[in-house]
């Protein structure tokens, strides 16, 4: 059980390295010098970083041995339906429930942590349309999909076979908790997680989790690029 939190931060790890090592190897050559602000830029490597995550991750047992994901184990055996479109809003009411009592709880307990930090999403100064259209999509359509299908998909489809509901969502939740790398955004997503999780199990699909995370990155997007005098008053 362990083996599996631990194979998806490899996988994730190892398409880093191969992404870096790729570009370092075109700037050595002078073929291709990367602009690191250029939104077009963050998209591309943004892409390829989860595809070869997703691809590492699922690919690799099959090959090496011969384990198959289906997807009933990456809760993709249908299209979204009413269900997932009706819960994903209550979801979200929850889920801000939830992180805010978190965040209290955590910040009580250790009051070092700055709230306030603000996360690095990768994208900054954002100057033009296409700009835009590249940020929304990467990080309100690509990532929310691609997150799911790792996180709730496959870690939470695989462990929920071999621990109780709460030890998987735990567990889950504590990676994806990781992943984002800043201790209040850690605290907030984890409550994500759980919520996402949770409606995994009522469905039966990863979609209506889908739709909160792309509810919940789209506010992020409109807050941090759109209206980010209005996150000053919040």
């Amino acid at each position: 059980m362990v083996g599996l939190p631990a194979w998806v931060f490899v996988s994730f790890v190892l398409a880093n390295l191969v992404v870096v090592a790729v570009l370092s190897a075109l700037e050595a050559t002078h073929i291709y010098t990367p602009v690191t602000t250029s939104a077009m830029y963050n998209t591309i490597v943004a892409t390829v970083v989860y595809i070869l995550t997703l691809s590492f991750t699922l690919g690799m047992p099959w090959l090496l041995r011969r384990r198959f994901t289906g997807r009933t184990d990456l809760g993709l055996t249908r299209l979204p339906s009413w269900m997932d479109i009706t819960l994903a809003p209550a979801g979200a009411v929850i889920y801000l429930l939830a992180s805010s009592a978190l965040i209290v709880l955590f910040t009580s307990i250790f009051p070092q942590i700055d709230v306030q930090q603000a996360q690095d999403v990768g994208f900054q100064n954002l100057a033009n349309q296409t700009q835009y259209i590249l940020a929304f999509t990467t990080l309100v359509v690509l990532a929310p999909f691609a997150e799911e299908v790792l996180f709730r998909g496959y870690l939470y489809g695989k462990l929920r076979k071999h621990a109780p509901i709460w030890l998987a969502m735990l567990i889950t939740g504590a990676l994806f908790a990781a992943a984002h790398g800043q201790w209040n955004v850690a605290i907030d997503t984890f409550a994500l997680s759980l919520v996402m999780t949770s409606l995994r199990e009522i469905t039966g699909s990863i979609w209506a989790g889908v739709l909160l995370h792309m509810m919940k990155n789209g506010l992020a997007f409109y807050l941090l690029f759109i209206n980010p005098s209005l996150l000053g008053t919040l």
